[in-house]
């Protein structure tokens, strides 16, 4: 069957890690291999390549044919050049000490360029590095010269500021000496608010002063009803006397023909029978308390009309 030298894909995604292997041209990629013969690791930098030479030597020996890849790690490891000297050998071109000598010197040869480019790799590491340290001090240097700018505008503008602190602090002293007399107003305040209140009231009673005045000039009418009241009393003890007027009216019709004075008290029986109506209102009778002595007046006369009778 033949046999082809190629990469089997390992690893994870991204990063992947490949197998040198030996297997049947027919097989799958990652499928069945006939042997295991190094690893390429193309992550690192540089790419690590690690390859048992001998038997990659013995497979292309037995006629297996490598892929293009493969074949590019097979000649960088050595293993093409040697597969060639042996090839020599057998033709009887080169002894075995001579291929030896010659693969030796080679594998010289290709350390002292592996180390050169390695040494390559790590300077321009190194400059990279360095560069990025530069540059970072250099962002540095711009920030710290930023925040020095920065605090000097404002502490130029904090200058003005104190000049008028100091300009205010004559002013601020002024102010403290004046403090106890605004506590000692705060204390007076309940003393101005207590005028006040009293400036109220008095106004309250300057205008309360008329009303007054009117209640002292109806006092003399209070008094009047006052005395107009024993009147009105007397009125209502004398109402019984009018009432026997009363019954002696017709006694005193009889002698209206006789007796002039019997007519005049027959016009005042009815002045009497409005007395009686009016003596439960004592109050009002004290106006008409003038025609309630009229009444007493006139009584005399009446009795002289009965006895005249």
């Amino acid at each position: 069957m033949p046999v082809r030298i190629r990469l089997q894909r390992h690893g994870k995604k991204g990063k992947p890690i490949y197998w040198i292997v030996a297997a049947d041209s027919r097989a799958k990629r990652d499928g069945r291999y006939l042997e295991k013969l190094g690893i390429y690791n193309p992550n690192t930098l540089p790419a690590t390549v690690e390859l048992n030479l001998d038997r990659a030597v013995n497979w292309l020996q037995n006629g297996a044919q490598p892929s293009h890849t493969a074949r590019n790690l097979l000649s960088e490891q050595g293993a093409m050049l040697k597969n060639h000297l042996i090839n020599g050998v057998h033709k009887g071109a080169l002894t075995e000490d001579e291929v030896n000598a010659k693969f030796e010197a080679w594998l010289k040869d290709k350390k002292s360029k592996n180390d050169s480019i390695q040494k390559k790799i790590d300077s321009e590491a190194e400059k990279a590095h360095a560069a990025v340290i530069a540059a970072e001090k250099e962002a540095s240097a711009k920030r710290k010269e930023a925040a020095d700018a920065a605090a000097e505008a404002k502490a130029q503008e904090e200058v003005p500021a104190a000049e008028e602190a100091q300009e205010e602090a004559p002013a601020a002293e002024e102010a403290q000496e004046e403090a106890p007399a605004a506590e000692e107003a705060q204390e007076e305040a309940p003393a101005a608010e207590e005028a006040q209140e009293e400036a109220a009231a008095a106004e309250e009673a300057q205008e309360e002063a008329p009303a007054a005045e009117e209640a002292q000039e109806e006092a003399p009418a209070a008094e009047e009803a006052q005395e107009k009241a024993p009147a009105a009393e007397e009125a209502q003890e004398e109402a019984p006397a009018a009432e026997e007027a009363q019954e002696e009216a017709p006694a005193a019709e009889e002698a209206q023909e006789e007796a002039p004075a019997a007519e005049e008290a027959q016009e005042e029986v009815p002045a009497a029978e409005e007395a009686q109506e009016e003596a439960p209102a004592a109050e009002e009778a004290q106006e008409e308390a003038p025609a309630a002595e009229e009444a007493q007046e006139e009584a005399p006369a009446a009795e002289e009309a009965e006895a005249d009778s």
